[in-house]
């Protein structure tokens, strides 16, 4: 019987029929409660008009509606307040005609009233008992108790989402640290304490999965949880960010296992949007490594600000191929260019065809240790690649530059970092010979998610059972989000006024230990007992802490909480242009050469810091 009310209630024209059954019904029960329960003779012919005319003319509004097409097994909220909107319509000119317009049958106003309760009534359960009749049932399988924390909007959706959706997770109650709302209910479940209570409540109700229902929450708040909740062996999954969620719906499929992201603690980032728009507006934007982590990154947020067109250039042809297709729905127009930054030939024709008007200039090589033994290419990319680009930029009247360069190059004791030192020095170069042209470098450190980041090694270890291994206990990074770095180098673009050099508030240094701790434990591992961390020693090029400005007390802020700047250029009279062309003509000597460039440089012909 369960199953036929079901698939009636998926047939419109069954919906219709019920429906001008129990408007009939309820126009019965107008007359009946009013007069007597057997209508008199004497108001038969009325009572058969009003019947025929309100019931034909609510399903007519009904089908006009759209109510016939819903269905009624998978309704939620907005359906029903569609279907209310509907009928009090519909009410409303029957009763108009009937009163004001042209008399249609006599009809006592308590009837009017009896038979218009009555109809909304009786339709509306109609539609509820359809989708009460297709809740699904709890099957056999093993189902986890779960305490949602968040007694927020989102968390009502998402306790609401399951007990509809019946599946392996049954919420048990809510925790939030609202006083106000402690021991009031929401989608049927408990409000039993505040974030500290946790734990206590895992205990006392046998928890094995817990919730994080808080899609506005810092990483701050987000750690704080996860650290009390990680030595008591359960399942911690959370709603993705506001930003992640970008409009989506809150729904038990957005929920997913805790990231390390999640752990960083750092805050938003807000940007002008009216300045960083009024630079990028209509403007033909360049950037170049723009298949990587960071050039894709800024290619998604440049888009956002309604560039004329963009032009995409990249070394490997599948990043570049990746990203177009990422970038399909959209009103700017993309060119994408596979070409290498030194190729002076290759980059002249791009400014000849395309006079971009602002260049985000990320590519680069970035692993150090690979560098390390290739330094003439480090050279050859970081170096050579970037004063290119700034030398046409100049050249072909190029409003802004922006050079994304590294912390490594501060002090530097790496190639790479020696590499991009140089790029630095070159910009402020280029900006004393071209001064129409707005010249800037931002520095950030290491950034999440990227390709070259430590994070994926860690995870391929975990995976495999260990060990991780870690350079040495001591070592600390300054670690960013993609989406953060990029916003704020946006923001650093609008900001500049040439010869700047701007470095991004990195936060605190964290630990690549404690790093490792916290992705084993991620992983459902202990670590130094399912999972060892093994220590091999300071690599080539690698310092135990980066700095991000030369000297701290030239510094000074901006407008921008989050970005710090200082000058591009520095005094020195070292010809460092002749001393790139000699050290890419001879790559035996390219170390010495690249010393004499970068004095404070310690190689491995001057020792190390």
């Amino acid at each position: 019987m369960l199953k036929l009310w079901v698939k009636m209630a998926g047939h419109g024209v069954c919906v219709a029929i019920c429906d001008f059954i129990l408007l009939a019904f309820s126009a019965y029960l107008g007359y009946a409660i009013r007069l007597t329960l057997f209508i008199p003779s004497a108001n038969i012919a009325d009572f058969v008009k009003i019947l025929c005319v309100f019931s034909s003319w609510t399903v007519a509004v009904f089908f006009l509606g759209g109510q016939y097409r819903t269905i009624w097994t998978q309704s939620g909220m907005e359906d029903y307040v569609r279907f209310a909107r509907l009928y009090v319509l519909a009410a409303l000119f029957f009763s108009g005609v009937n009163f004001f317009i042209w008399r249609i049958a006599l009809l006592p106003r308590t009837s009017l009233v009896i038979m218009l309760f009555a109809g909304i009534i009786l339709c509306g359960f109609l539609r509820v008992s359809c989708r009460l009749a297709h809740l699904p049932q709890a099957g056999p399988g093993v189902r986890l108790k779960t305490i949602i924390v968040g007694a927020n909007e989102a968390g009502g959706i998402l306790a609401r989402d399951l007990l509809r959706n019946v599946g392996e997770l049954t919420p048990c109650c809510f925790v939030d640290d609202d006083p106000q709302i402690k021991g009031k209910q929401i989608a049927g479940l408990t409000v039993l304490g505040g974030n500290s209570e946790l734990p206590s409540l895992i205990r006392k109700l046998q928890v094995k999965v817990v919730l994080v229902a808080m899609p506005s929450a810092d990483g701050q708040k987000i750690k704080a949880i996860y650290d009390a909740l990680a030595p008591l062996g359960v399942s911690v999954r959370v709603l993705p960010s506001l930003r992640e969620l970008a409009g989506g719906e809150v729904t038990v499929s957005r929920l997913r296992t805790v990231k390390l992201e999640d752990l960083l603690g750092r805050e938003p980032v807000h940007i002008d949007v009216r300045k960083v728009s009024a630079y990028l507006n209509g403007r033909c934007v360049m950037i170049t490594g723009a298949g990587g982590s960071i050039g894709s990154e800024i290619a998604r947020q440049v888009l956002q600000n309604g560039p004329k067109e963009i032009i995409l250039v990249g070394h490997g042809e599948q990043s570049i191929y990746s990203l177009m297709e990422s970038m399909k729905k959209n009103t700017s127009e993309l060119h994408p260019v596979i070409a290498d930054v030194a190729d002076e030939t290759a980059m002249r024709d791009i400014f000849e065809r395309r006079r971009p008007q602002v260049i985000f200039h990320a590519a680069a090589h970035k692993h150090v240790p690979l560098m390390e033994d290739n330094p003439r290419e480090a050279l050859r990319v970081n170096a050579l690649g970037s004063f290119t680009v700034a030398r046409l930029a100049g050249e072909f009247g190029t409003e802004r530059m922006v050079l994304i360069s590294t912390d490594k190059a501060v002090k530097p004791a790496s190639v790479m970092g020696a590499s991009k030192r140089v790029a630095e020095l070159l910009l402020g170069e280029v900006q004393r010979q071209f001064l129409g042209t707005v010249f800037m470098a931002v520095r950030f450190g290491n950034v999440l998610g990227s390709r070259g980041s430590v994070i994926p090694k860690f995870e391929d270890q975990i995976a495999k059972g260990g060990p991780v291994t870690v350079t040495d206990p001591a070592m600390k990074r300054y670690f960013m989000l993609i989406p953060e770095a990029v916003s704020l180098v946006i923001e650093a673009g609008a900001i500049g006024e040439g010869n700047e050099l701007f470095a991004l508030d990195m936060g605190e240094p964290i630990s690549i230990s404690e790093m490792a701790e916290i992705l084993i434990r991620l992983h459902g591992y202990e670590p130094h007992k399912d999972i060892q961390i093994v220590y091999t020693g300071v690599r080539k090029g690698e310092k135990l802490f980066e700095e991000l400005f030369y000297d701290p007390a030239a510094v000074h802020p901006t407008e921008h909480p989050k970005v710090f700047a200082s000058a591009l250029q520095y005094e020195t009279n070292i010809d460092i242009t002749a001393l790139l062309e000699l050290s890419l003509k001879e790559p035996r000597r390219t170390l010495a050469l690249l010393h004499e460039m970068v004095p404070e440089y310690a190689d491995r012909l001057g020792g190390s810091n």
